[in-house]
């Protein structure tokens, strides 16, 4: 797509991320995990090949290592400048998180502000466990969108992770100062060999 690459270094030099997820192997209160974070500043979090490339490694990664894995989720959906390229990334995401199943080590996804659009209706909702950040933005498509297909007025509280869990789309809503002893804890019960 015309200008892409463009857009590409852009946001390299202005984020200086290489794309818009980072993973590797961290602790947490001594537990060993995998964790990735998705990064909204980098082109909106979108869903791309090497973002697909990296978090199917991060997958794989925690089935070598027997380690359970967390995911940070920040996304605006597909990356359109690719098409069906970043579209199919939902499917092979999901088949190595199929393979991580194997390992009976846990998976979190934490749904942070914003988590929308095909991530949100493919991996972002499929770990073990799935926790929402305190008034985070969660859906498929929008509100504007919403708001111009459909006459019905949608409620103030529309699609916020308050709202999800109150309708069991997530397992518990935490706020953002809190989620780390949360998730230590969520580690601790659940750790395995």
């Amino acid at each position: 797509m015309p200008g892409y690459a463009e857009k590409l270094t852009e946001n390299q030099q202005r984020t200086k991320l290489k794309e818009a997820v980072l993973a590797g192997q961290a602790t947490i209160n001594g537990v060993s995990l995998m964790i990735g974070v998705m990064d909204s500043h980098f082109m909106m979090g979108t869903l791309n090949t090497e973002v697909g490339r990296v978090i199917r490694v991060l997958y794989t990664t925690a089935k070598q290592r027997k380690l359970p894995l967390i995911m940070f989720i920040a996304s605006g959906g597909a990356r359109m400048q690719e098409g069906i390229f970043s579209l199919l990334q939902m499917n092979t995401i999901l088949m190595a998180k199929r393979e991580f199943d194997a390992t009976k080590q846990v998976s979190i996804s934490v749904l942070t502000d914003p988590t929308m659009g095909g991530v949100s209706a493919s991996f972002a909702f499929k770990n073990d466990l799935v926790i929402a950040e305190k008034n985070a933005q969660i859906g498929f498509a929008g509100q504007r969108v919403i708001k111009a297909t459909s006459a019905d007025k949608l409620p103030a509280n529309f699609q916020t992770a308050e709202d999800l869990l109150q309708h069991g789309l997530v397992d518990d809503v935490v706020a953002r100062e809190h989620l780390r002893g949360y998730l230590a804890t969520l580690l601790k019960l659940h750790q395995r060999g």
